[in-house]
């Protein structure tokens, strides 16, 4: 789940690149809303993953199956983020300089944490439970009824 940090992070730091912006207090907090956002989606993903091994589906299943249930829930929690913060990032009204910072920082951290946590993720799941031994046999995944 905290691999979902690095993909925020790049995006916020492509963001304030891009727009010239300079790091200060208001893009630190910024990262950090972003961060908890970012794990938020994929933890979505992951536990629709784990819930369906339990169920008795093999790894390459869950992940699929679970990538299509849960695209829609991490997308709309990503989009809601960076739209709404989108006229903040964007102003050049009184007070905009306070907060361009942190909303450019959410908009593009937000737009690559929701790709990345769809496309990597999953991979990275498979991978380390291979690495590990933990892929559940269906039988070993079924969770005792007694």
């Amino acid at each position: 789940m905290l691999a979902a940090v690095p993909f925020s992070l790049v995006g916020g730091v492509l963001a304030l690149l891009v727009t010239g912006t300079h790091f200060s207090i208001s893009a630190a907090v910024g990262f950090i809303s972003l961060f908890g956002v970012a794990v938020q989606g994929a933890l979505i993903l992951i536990s629709r993953m784990r819930d369906l091994l339990r169920d008795g589906y093999e790894i390459k299943e869950a992940i699929l199956k679970s990538a299509e249930v849960r695209m829609r829930p991490v997308l709309m929690t990503s989009l809601a983020a960076a739209i709404g913060l989108l006229p903040a990032a964007i102003a050049s009204g009184i007070g905009a300089q306070s907060q361009q910072p942190l909303a450019r920082v959410v908009v593009g951290g937000m737009l690559t944490s929701a790709v990345l946590i769809l496309l990597v993720v999953p991979v990275l799941y498979q991978v380390l439970h291979r690495l590990q031994g933990k892929v559940p046999t269906p039988e070993s995944a079924r969770v005792p009824t007694e």
